[in-house]
């Protein structure tokens, strides 16, 4: 298993991803260790010394005002995650928790927070041992961060609430115990510490992003198959073309599209038929396709940037040992990028769905209607469009901007907020329905060429056909169709996509 040493610096999308999916561990590096310690050293002075510091001395939000005795310091740090654990809602999956906890690891290691070493430690040691509380997955705004889930995170840490460990649900306190990890008695800052930040947000938004990015590239593989087998015509796909209005998205994706077409004898049978041009669900396939590229990757490297910062309140700054208050943890940053990604990927979907249209529907080419011998007595793959459509439609839906909404909270403190964590949830949904209307398409464009044969694709359209036909039977008679679309979503992670992606731009 790999090992990531987090110093709040260079973390990166593909990293979070890894250790989302168990593939990779965290440890925290020497220079984080110095800097935590150093950061640790002003916190401890100013207790010490009285100094009024938010947070520290004094209450949270409202309370900002109300100075809180010495002796009252670590039950106020206790307290906020207890009062602040307000979530509800579906639990967030595994992968999820596992990325909120690396997230938060690496913003600590960056040495501004004030927290001790231990203290972070005891989270890696739980990251480790896979040991994951209980997240609910609603109940933030994205304002002073993801208060609520990272609250509940910090429950584990502590030793309360619930964990899961392994699929297995019990007692944090329990789960601990077995795993051999001390719980965090939280001192001065540690509980504001571990709380403050949109680590939910990215944790969600980013695993969902790195997916669709994925898909971006599929979506060229499948639109291949589907121009292939409609008999359309690879010129709109010209480098001199994109080379004209060169985003990079699009001189990729063209890239893409005229080697997965290259060699195919169902192109050359049509070649000099006639036809000017297709319909822009074909034709404009690297504009749309590039153009939701170049979004995941604005999104991409905004989140990355995020992911290595620090982002709680208020921040230590050991060098001239000053604790300073501001607004880092705010989401707008996030939620405006995980908006965009929502909208570009809901495109992606709905470009396929038309395709989809193109190859059932007979008035559009020359294949048997819904792609079935014998219609009338077989429906074959009528629903399957009607099942896109309803997916694109909720897309539609899902992808009004969450971060443009806003509602006070804490008593007017807070008056302006992000709603970066229903960005993220908004762009998950998104990204599991626009691979949906991707595997429906797939069927559809293999189902086309059936009625094409003995005319054969490209060697990388034949050899995923090949592969998929291990996997959905070529229609022949009506079936039950829901066993054919998951298992066509099911083969877009399969390991014969996933290299066949590989090779794409």
């Amino acid at each position: 298993m790999r090992i990531i040493r987090l110093s709040g610096e260079g973390l990166t999308l593909a990293d979070l991803v890894a250790v989302a999916e168990r593939r990779a561990r965290v440890t925290l590096s020497p220079k984080a260790r110095r800097a935590i310690g150093a950061s640790r050293r002003v916190v401890d002075r100013a207790v010490r010394s009285g100094e009024t510091v938010y947070g520290v001395t004094t209450g949270f939000g409202k309370f900002a005002d109300v100075p809180i005795p010495p002796g009252e310091i670590e039950t106020l740090q206790r307290n906020l995650i207890r009062s602040h654990a307000a979530g509800v809602g579906s639990a967030l999956p595994d992968p999820v928790v596992r990325a909120m906890m690396a997230l938060r690891a690496n913003a600590l290691a960056r040495g501004n927070s004030g927290i001790r070493v231990s203290t972070v430690e005891t989270l890696i040691a739980m990251l480790a041992a896979d040991v994951l509380p209980i997240v609910p997955a609603q109940g933030s705004v994205g304002a002073s961060g993801d208060l609520a889930p990272l609250a509940h995170l910090a429950l584990g840490l502590m030793g309360e609430g619930r964990a899961r460990v392994r699929g297995r649900e019990r007692a944090a306190a329990e789960a601990l115990r077995r795993a051999r990890i001390r719980p965090a008695a939280l001192g001065a800052k540690e509980g504001l510490a571990l709380i403050n930040g949109v680590q939910m947000s990215v944790a969600v938004g980013g695993l969902a992003l790195s997916r669709a990015i994925d898909l971006a590239k599929t979506a060229d593989l499948i639109g291949a198959a589907s121009l292939d087998a409609s008999r359309g015509s690879d010129a709109a796909f010209d480098s001199r073309i994109v080379a004209a209005r060169p985003h990079p998205g699009a001189l990729k994706s063209a890239a893409n599209l005229r080697g997965l077409l290259r060699g195919s004898a169902i192109r050359e049978s049509h070649r000099g038929c006639g036809r000017v041009q297709d319909n822009y669900a074909l034709r404009c396939m690297p504009q749309v396709h590039g153009a939701a590229r170049d979004a995941f990757v604005h999104a991409r490297e905004v989140l990355e940037r995020e992911m290595n910062s620090a982002t709680d309140n208020p921040l230590v700054f050991a060098a001239r040992g000053d604790i300073v208050s501001g607004g880092n943890f705010h989401g707008a940053p996030v939620g405006f990028v995980l908006d965009y990604a929502a909208i570009a990927a809901t495109d992606l979907a709905s470009i396929s769905e038309r395709r989809i249209e193109k190859l059932v529907n007979p008035a559009l080419s020359d294949l048997p209607a819904f792609l079935v011998r014998e219609g009338g007595l077989n429906s074959g793959l009528m629903m399957a469009q009607v099942t896109a459509a309803a997916l694109v439609s909720e897309c539609k839906v899902l992808a009004h901007p969450a971060s443009v909404d806003s509602i006070p909270t804490s008593a007017a403190k807070e008056d302006h907020v992000s709603m970066s964590p229903i960005a993220a949830r908004k762009l998950t949904a998104i990204v599991e329905n626009l691979e949906r209307v991707l595997a429906i398409e797939l069927i559809a464009a293999f189902q086309a060429m059936e009625f094409l044969r003995p005319l054969t694709s490209s060697r990388p359209l034949e050899r995923v056909r090949r592969l998929f036909r291990r996997k959905v039977r070529a229609w022949t008679a009506d079936r039950e169709l829901h066993p054919d679309l998951e298992n066509a979503r099911l083969f877009l992670s399969s390991e014969a996509v996933t290299e066949e992606i590989a090779r794409l731009q």
